[in-house]
């Protein structure tokens, strides 16, 4: 490992400074490689290495190590000054892990009919998330400290979303896989998978069928036991270092969108009736109207479930509560590397409140927050509570630097509706939480998730000490199928520097197709992500919002 002081330094100098400016791409890229290679300690395991890219132009592609994604400075709220390596002091560093969408993806209450409204409502890779999740935490692990400071990882934060439907058995998947231990992603019937891709509807990728679908008219390969070694059990290593949670939608409400006080749906988690719809047309056109125009209309209570298609009752599909997801990671079984409740109390479950402080590192504090909407629907906000408690957070913490950390975006937060829990509290937008958190200087960094997508957002303060970045990263589901690592580092001359490195899972970017392993269906997930007609390119987000150094001034200078 390259010594810090011995290395060439080439950020303060007028040809770094042109690492995003004039020449052509290729050239800038491969300038701002070698200067990523001179700067950091490793690049090894992260995007900066080599990052999954497709094979070919036109049709299904299967992926291939495509070339490193380079650093790019980002000036926009406080200048470079040189020699700022040779006088790096790492703060801390920690990974953030977000929207993993753990999938029951044969539960009888999954809304793939609705494909038609919502074209995330089914995945073709959705059965191997837990696969694909494993791998993730092994990369974590081999990688173990920042690739900028060679700071061991202080924690993991997993950013909301950590579930997909809200099922009890979807958390207990999540809680293996972060914690480690052995899993078997089936429910249902044993060894029988009862979902939409073994039966008979063409929309639905189905890759054992002979029969063509419509991804398999345009080019997906046929994977004749894909859902058996989906079914099979597997294991996780479960992250080698202490890890806290967020709360996110998907984790709080029915499809992450559906309120849960819509008990005529919530009581069919655990039944025999597979949602295909409602035999009453109204009702069916309400839930439709609810999905497109994000209102709390629910369907009409007396409209039955149409009964075309039954599955296996399975308890272990129950939905749970807020305090109920909570209280799961307390529990003995649910420790692994901790802390105890991974951000959770017993005191905090009794008083409804699922935000919390923590500690990243000595010099710097980590601040949860909860930003769903018990009222359900998508986009969320906070109540007057918690932003009550954030302020007098911050300002008990006024001698350390703080991160933020939330499910929800800044743009995302604009879900007023009344929290049913709390009738008549005010709920607050992203807007009024970053002007909140404009006016301490302690605060530094707002690290969310929600969007699926890689985007860095520079916040400026009323001064260069009251500024502070917003930290957006893909999913985990959909591709790019990315975390973050973040470092924090003072250089004692007034400047802060955060590093945001991508990483990706270990699986191989090409498996073959008769592999039942982990670590090739892990890259078969990632490879059917990128050619799923959900994928978006804005989802891998711009040069700048991928691989970063964030400059900033440092508020205790």
């Amino acid at each position: 490992m390259a010594n810090l002081t011995r290395r060439t330094l080439l950020m303060g100098s007028a040809a770094s400074l042109v690492l995003i400016g004039a020449g052509t791409f290729a050239g800038r890229r491969d300038a701002a490689l070698a200067l990523a290679e001179t700067r950091a300690l490793s690049v090894l395991g992260t995007t900066m290495e080599a990052a999954s890219a497709p094979v070919g132009t036109v049709g299904y592609r299967r992926l291939g190590a495509g070339p490193g994604m380079p650093t790019v400075m980002r000036t926009e709220l406080r200048t470079a000054d040189s020699g700022r390596d040779d006088r790096r002091d790492a703060l801390a560093a920690f990974v953030q892990l977000t929207d993993l969408h753990i999938v029951d993806a044969q539960s009888p209450m999954r809304f793939e009919s609705f494909l038609d409204v919502d074209k995330t409502a089914f995945r073709p890779q959705e059965a191997l998330g837990t696969h694909g999740t494993a791998q993730l935490v092994r990369r974590i692990n081999d990688i173990a400290a920042g690739p900028f400071t060679g700071r061991s990882f202080d924690c993991a934060v997993t950013t909301g979303d950590n579930t997909d439907n809200g099922e009890t058995i979807e958390l207990e998947w999540f809680l293996t896989l972060l914690n480690g231990g052995e899993l078997r992603a089936d429910s249902g019937a044993v060894g029988t998978w009862e979902g939409v891709q073994t039966g008979d509807d063409e929309r639905f990728y189905r890759p054992g069928s002979a029969h063509p679908d419509a991804y398999q008219k345009v080019g997906f390969p046929i994977v004749e036991r894909m859902l058996d070694h989906a079914m099979a059990p597997h294991a996780s290593d479960g992250l080698a270092m202490p890890w806290y949670c967020v709360l996110g939608n998907h984790d709080d409400s029915i499809g992450g969108t559906v309120p849960a006080a819509w008990t005529a749906l919530a009581d069919a988690y655990t039944g025999t009736t597979k949602f295909t719809g409602f035999r009453d047309e109204r009702a069916n056109r309400a839930v439709r109207a609810a999905f497109e125009a994000g209102t709390a209309a629910a369907p009409d209570a007396r409209a039955a479930l149409d009964p075309q298609w039954t599955v296996t009752a399975d308890e272990r599909r129950a939905p749970f509560t807020p305090a109920q997801f909570m209280a799961a990671h307390l529990a003995s079984s649910a420790e692994g590397s901790g802390p105890v409740g991974h951000g959770f109390t017993t005191e905090a479950i009794a008083e409804g409140r699922s935000w919390y402080r923590f500690d990243i590192s000595d010099a710097v504090a980590g601040l949860a927050l909860d930003s769903t909407d018990k009222a359900g629907f998508t986009y969320g906000s906070i109540g007057d509570t918690q932003l009550t408690w954030l302020e007098s957070e911050l300002a008990a913490a006024s001698g350390r630097y703080v991160v933020v950390f939330s499910h929800h975006t800044s743009r995302s937060m604009t879900n007023l509706h009344s929290d049913p829990t709390t009738p008549g509290q005010k709920r607050h937008h992203g807007d009024e939480l970053v002007e909140v958190l404009a006016r301490h200087p302690n605060v530094i960094a707002w690290v969310n998730g929600h969007s699926h997508s890689n985007t860095i957002t520079p916040h400026p303060g009323a001064s260069p000490r009251h500024s502070f970045w917003e930290i957006n990263t893909a999913s985990h589901i959909d591709f790019p199928q990315q975390a973050r690592v973040i470092e924090v580092c003072r250089d004692g001359r007034g400047s802060l520097s955060i590093f945001t490195t991508l990483i990706e899972s270990a699986a191989p970017q090409q498996a073959s197709y008769s592999d039942g392993s982990q670590a090739a269906l892990a890259s078969l997930y990632r490879e059917l992500s990128y050619n799923d007609v959900s994928y978006a390119s804005r989802h891998a987000g711009s040069a700048g919002d991928r691989n970063t150094e964030l400059l900033l001034a440092d508020p205790f200078v």
